[in-house]
């Protein structure tokens, strides 16, 4: 699903506009980058917790040719599943 399914998805559970739901939408997805930024976590009581990480610089291998490879420290987000998410997910792939 990407975005615009997202947006179409929440305006039909909501009933409110397009408009609306892309406003609510964005302004999610910006404050949460915005705090990740920060270095804080972000949890979603029953859905996850959004932390940002810190990976080291490490050697690495080129696949093509075995070279050595640097490759450079970056930051990341780890996402962990919610208990509430967690078991939705376990009791829907169980149905047949």
């Amino acid at each position: 699903m990407n975005k615009a399914e997202l947006i179409a998805a929440l305006v039909d559970a909501s009933g409110e506009s397009k408009a609306a739901v892309t406003r609510v939408l964005t302004g999610f997805t910006d404050t949460v980058g915005q705090q990740l930024k920060k270095g804080n976590s972000v949890a979603l009581l029953g859905f996850g917790t959004f932390k940002p990480t810190k990976r080291t610089a490490r050697t690495g291998r080129n696949p093509a040719t075995g070279a050595a490879i640097k490759i450079p420290a970056s930051n990341s987000v780890k996402f962990s599943v919610g208990a509430g998410l967690k078991t939705a997910l376990n009791s829907k792939s169980k149905k047949k």
